[in-house]
Formats: structure tokens, C-alpha cells, sequence
């Protein structure tokens, strides 16, 4: 019998998870990651590119058993999926793999749910199907990282994957099924890092893009569409072609007992990722040291290198830009105490605390946190003040990060305050739902749409 390719192998892995004895813990972040998803899909769902997705597919809504959130307009599967994954990407404040350089829930989830919607599967099966993209997309994007990420948006492209085997395992595919739709997945994965290294909707787009065509691709196969079983390691195919030196083997290693879904960092701050160090690090000087905007003259950061190529931007002009701006964040950080969303309003952009502290900001490659990139997400932070005092910290990781996790409470309360504004009391429906989603026997049970009062 011929080896199986790693496509086949994750495959087998996704259609068997309904006989599989899914361990309380991988249950338990399964629906932290469900609650975080909706946190930032909520806010982003009311904001572009969502918004303008509605009005470009429009011929696909208000018709189908889909939703979309946090409107509850009803739609195909397939637009749910591209426009509740835009969403979910647009407030910047999604989940993270960080050993793959990869946002999983916003391609995963919204893939998942579209699908168990349309097809009125259970609470329980919506929650295997989330555990089933995690273990899938999350293995691939750190086989193919970090090089992978030198040009492409790990989120776009690995995130086909993800949202493939979710949709599968809605579907109920067989493993051979399953195998094609994975296939499919990858040939269609693109997307590039260029599209958000300049003011533009594409970042968001992306996420919504995979997530549609992870759908599109379980459809197919479940139609009979056949893919190349190789995609992943042929001579030509994905690994090959969008990575070097992967290792196939390890990327599968562990699959069904070591469960990544676990090891998922949820944000604490509304910014690209790759600022959250050194904010952390700017906020623990601050407060230890009592230190405000006007008691400091200079600000030295050290990161690794990613982090400076794509988040050394020190004049940012727009929101978006800001996100991805790390002296700005650390600069609002310390004038306002957070980077949460109203750190990217149009004021606070224009706040002069901020921007007299951004051009303090001298960011540069530290050698031991470019030594523990990816594994680590650190910073080094020196702050010297007017009088000539000097503070420092490291920070070896994020707060968020696997090993610093924000508490399922502090989950709470992050999801509470991102979708209150939208949602009015119903946040708190919605919360206790997520938290109790194996009790549902179809996810039409679960109250995504804002009261009809806040609809406009």
C-alpha cells in the first residue's frame, strides 16, 4: 500500500473526529475561541470592508439559512462565510497560532458556522468542526514557517485549509472527500503580504476570502470535484512552491493527541501582533515607575525583525496604518493606558501626547528576541525620562499568549466591552450561548443579530 500524503493523513484525522474522544481541555478553548471570534467580529461587522461586501454580493443575501453577523441577515453559506470573515479581521483583535504566524479563528470559525447554519447541524458538531481546522490549518502554517511569511499572509493562504476541513467535518465527508477538499483548498490559497503593508481593505479580505473558499472547496469535493492529493508536498506543490524545507512528517506528528487548539493566544490589545510586546513592556514601566507622557524624553525598543519591517511605520496617517504602527501603539499605551479600539478613533489619532511620544520611539532589532522568533513574540523596552532616569523591562511574551493567557474572566470582559456598543444587552446572551454551545441543537439557537432598535 502506498504512503499516505500528509493531505490524506489530516484528512482521515478530520473525518474520523466524530469517533474521537475530544479532550475537556481542547473543548474548553474551542469555545474561547468561539467567544473570542465573535468579540471582533461583532465591532468589525458593523465597519468596511463588511459593510461594503453586502452591498458587492447583494445577489447572495437575504435569501439562504446563513446570517450574517452581527446584522443576522440571512444569506448563502458561502457569502456568510467571506463576509463574517472580513469582519473578523478588521478590528485586529482575532486570535493568534504563533508558532504559525496565523490568525485561525477568522478563517476556521466563520467557515464552520456559515455551513452549520445552512445545515442545521448541532452545537456539538459546530464545536468538532472548529477543533478539526484548528488542528488542521494550525500544523500547516508552522510547517511552512517562518519563511512562508517572508511574502504571504500565512491567514490567507494556510487559512484555506482550515476552513476546508471545518466545512468538511460539517458536512460529514468522507476521508477520500475530505482529501479532494483539501486539495482544492490548496490550489485555490493565495494572498499577499504586500496587500497590507499599504492603506487598503485587502488584510480583512483576506480572511473572508479563505474562509468563503474553505466552504467552496468541502462543496465541491462533497459534488465529486477531485484535487491533486499532493498539494501539500509534491514536487510543485505547496510547500515546495510557497515555503522551503518543510517537514511534512513533523506536521502531522501528534495529530489527535496534542492539541494545538489549546495553545491559541487571544489579544489584548487592538493592534497587529507584532506590536503587543512592547506594549506590555511600555504600560509595566509605566505604571511601576509612575511615569506620564511629559516625564519622558527618549523610548528604545528592541524586537526581532518582523516586527520592525512591518510595524516601523513612526507617522502613521490612518487607522489602519496605526494598527500596524508600533510607535504610535506603545506612544497611546503610555498617553492613554490601552490600545484597545479607541485608540484608532480619528481623535485619538490626532492626540499630540501621542504623537510627541511615537517620535521618541527609537525601534530596533534586539539579537536574543530575533533569536526566539517565532516561538517568542518578546520586546526589550528602555525608558529614560527628562531628568535622566532609565527604566527597562523585557517582556518574553505577550499577555495572551499561551504562556500568559488571558482567564477565561478577562475573556469575558473582552468580549463584553467589544460588542456592547452593537449589541446592548443582547452581549450577554450571546456571551452565556457561546459558553453553553454543546446544549444547542442547531446553532439557529444562538442570538448573533443586534435588537432591531440598533439595526441602522
Amino acid at each position: 500500500m502506498a504512503e499516505k500524503s500528509p493531505i490524506e493523513i489530516f484528512a482521515d484525522f478530520i473525518a474520523g473526529l466524530d469517533n474521537t474522544e475530544i479532550p475537556e481541555g481542547a473543548r474548553h478553548h474551542a469555545r474561547r475561541c468561539v467567544l473570542d471570534w465573535f468579540a471582533a467580529a461583532v465591532p468589525g461587522g458593523v465597519l468596511a470592508p463588511a459593510t461594503l461586501l453586502e452591498n458587492a454580493i447583494a445577489e447572495d443575501l437575504d435569501r439562504g439559512r446563513s446570517r450574517i453577523v452581527p446584522s443576522g441577515r440571512h444569506a448563502t453559506a458561502r457569502a456568510a462565510a467571506l463576509i463574517n470573515g472580513a469582519a473578523s479581521h478588521t478590528v485586529e483583535f482575532d486570535d493568534i497560532y504563533r508558532d504559525g504566524l496565523f490568525h485561525p479563528g477568522v478563517v476556521v470559525i466563520p467557515a464552520a458556522l456559515a455551513l452549520a447554519e445552512d445545515k442545521g447541524v448541532s452545537g456539538d458538531d459546530f464545536l468538532r468542526a472548529v477543533i478539526a481546522g484548528y488542528e488542521t490549518a494550525n500544523r500547516i502554517a508552522a510547517a511552512v514557517n517562518p519563511a512562508h511569511y517572508d511574502f504571504w499572509h500565512t491567514t490567507a493562504t494556510v487559512g484555506f485549509f482550515g476552513a476546508a476541513a471545518a466545512s468538511s467535518a460539517i458536512l460529514g465527508l468522507s476521508a477520500a472527500q475530505t482529501a479532494h477538499a483539501l486539495a482544492s483548498a490548496g490550489t485555490m490559497a493565495a494572498g499577499l503580504q504586500q496587500a497590507f503593508r499599504a492603506e487598503a481593505m485587502s488584510k480583512p479580505l483576506h480572511a473572508g476570502r479563505a474562509a468563503e473558499g474553505g466552504v467552496l472547496a468541502a462543496l465541491m469535493a462533497e459534488a465529486g470535484v477531485t484535487g491533486a492529493l499532493d498539494i501539500l508536498d509534491g514536487a510543485a506543490g505547496f510547500g515546495a512552491a510557497m515555503s522551503r524545507d518543510v517537514d511534512w512528517t513533523e506536521a502531522v506528528a501528534g495529530l489527535g493527541t496534542d492539541w494545538t487548539i489549546e495553545r491559541t493566544t487571544q489579544k489584548n490589545h487592538a493592534a497587529c501582533g507584532h506590536v503587543h510586546a512592547a506594549v506590555d513592556a511600555a504600560r509595566e514601566i509605566v505604571a511601576a515607575n509612575c511615569l506620564a507622557a511629559a516625564d519622558i524624553a527618549r523610548i528604545e525598543v528592541g524586537s526581532y525583525a518582523k516586527s520592525l519591517e512591518i510595524c516601523g511605520n513612526a507617522d502613521p496617517k490612518t487607522a489602519f496604518e496605526a494598527k500596524f504602527s508600533l510607535p504610535y501603539c506603545v506612544g497611546a499605551a503610555i498617553a492613554t493606558g490601552a490600545v484597545r479600539i479607541a485608540a484608532f478613533t480619528p481623535e485619538t489619532l490626532a492626540n499630540p501626547d501621542i504623537r510627541a511620544l511615537a517620535a521618541k520611539v527609537v525601534h530596533s532589532v534586539d539579537p536574543d528576541c530575533e533569536a526566539a522568533f517565532p516561538k517568542k513574540r518578546s520586546a526589550r523596552v528602555m525608558i529614560e525620562t527628562v531628568d535622566g532616569r532609565r527604566f527597562s523591562h523585557y517582556a518574553p511574551t505577550r499577555k495572551g499568549d499561551p504562556d500568559a493567557p488571558l482567564s477565561d474572566a478577562e475573556l469575558d470582559a473582552k468580549f463584553m466591552e467589544l460588542t456592547a456598543e452593537v449589541l446592548g444587552s443582547e452581549s450577554d446572551n450571546l456571551r452565556k450561548a457561546i459558553w453553553g454551545l454543546e446544549k444547542m441543537r442547531t446553532l439557529a439557537e444562538l442570538p448573533v443579530a443586534v435588537p432591531a432598535r440598533k439595526a441602522g
